[in-house]
């Protein structure tokens, strides 16, 4: 009992401290790229290439007075971006980011919480995420923050439909609620052609898209950031955070970033599974490194993509943005079961 407590234990330190030094270095990258797209520099200074960028912003919102409105609620308000952080990093206890290895001959689960409802788990968890720009707009006393949270509440229910239902053709396929069945369904190859791995975004393309941009509007990525809309909140639901408390909200951002990166990697883009390197004669902890490298990369060309398009695409209105979530989105969600159903009724 004490030993699995203490791999459990290892394992939660060991990616809580992977998803932190990530989330510092997204904000990096995105830095970088976006100023690669609009021919500029970007960080340079801080360090060869201003790698020591991110160390820097974090040290300075530390040191940063905290000013908190006078008439906000203190409690909830302190309260709101240790909510928004803390879901976005315990959503990714349930991802698999590989499959086993063994160390010094014990057979250890590359996942912190093996349970068997992991898609439902995730579901949850992304929906929980919502409470904390919800409190953060109310408890501010801010016209402008609460009309950031009612419109990220509002896009929240719009889009969690459309991700939510757009799942179910995974669970169908897979037959399982299991994150790591899920990805074990995929590590085979199509039945025609024999050469083209059964990954989720092959065999569910209408679901892969349209949970790709749920995902979107579950991060408030652009261009669904309506709830942070400057040109027309100031900054949304964090106008009235400084400091540490609006560096957390950052880091929650970018957190959701990677989880949602992760997400989409398990489901659709076959997890740890590396095509055709099961045909290589390698020992087991080999392959089990090259599980963790598959996944990691796949996390990462995910996240680089959603940088990418945020830098690209411009924001929606939000009159656009409900009517794509309830006009667009939902049926293509329905429609991609009904087919799945037909499809998997025929080949029983």
């Amino acid at each position: 009992m004490m030993e699995t407590i203490l791999i459990a234990f290892i394992k939660i330190v060991i990616v809580v401290l992977v998803l932190l030094t990530a989330v510092a270095y997204s904000v990096y990258a995105e830095r970088r790229i976006s100023a690669f797209i609009q021919d500029r520099l970007g960080p340079n200074r801080v360090g060869p290439f201003g790698l020591l960028q991110p160390i820097a912003d974090v040290v300075k919102l530390v040191f940063k007075e905290a000013i908190v409105p006078r008439n906000a609620n203190k409690p909830l308000h302190d309260l709101a971006p240790v909510i928004s952080l803390t879901v976005a990093l315990a959503t990714f206890a349930v991802i698999p980011f590989g499959d086993t290895i063994v160390l010094f001959g014990e057979e250890v689960k590359l996942i912190i919480a093996d349970v068997n409802i992991g898609v439902l788990f995730i579901l949850a968890f992304s929906s929980i995420s919502v409470y904390g720009i919800a409190l953060a707009g109310w408890s501010s006393n801010n016209k402008y923050s609460l009309m950031g949270s009612l419109r990220s509440s509002a896009q929240m229910v719009s889009y969690e439909l459309s991700l939510g239902i757009s799942v179910v053709g995974v669970i169908l396929v897979t037959g399982s609620l299991r994150l790591d069945q899920v990805v074990l369904n995929q590590t085979s190859y199509d039945p025609i052609l024999g050469i083209i791995p059964a990954w989720n975004c092959f065999v569910q393309p209408i679901g892969f898209i349209t949970f790709v941009v749920a995902a979107f509007a579950e991060t408030n990525r652009q261009p669904f950031d309506l709830p942070e809309a400057e040109p027309e909140l100031v900054g949304g639901f964090h106008t009235e955070y400084s400091g540490l408390k609006f560096g957390l909200f950052f880091l929650a951002e970018y957190a959701h970033m990677i989880v949602a990166s992760a997400v989409i990697t398990t489901l659709y883009l076959g997890g740890w599974h590396l095509p055709y390197v099961d045909m290589l004669d390698l020992s087991p902890m080999a392959m089990s490194i090259i599980g963790i490298l598959t996944f990691v990369t796949k996390v990462i060309l995910v996240l680089l993509f959603m940088i990418i398009i945020r830098w690209t695409i411009p924001r929606f209105r939000y009159d656009q943005l409900m009517s794509l979530g309830w006009k667009v989105m939902f049926p293509m969600a329905l429609l991609n079961i009904f087919v799945t159903g037909i499809i998997l009724l025929i080949l029983k």
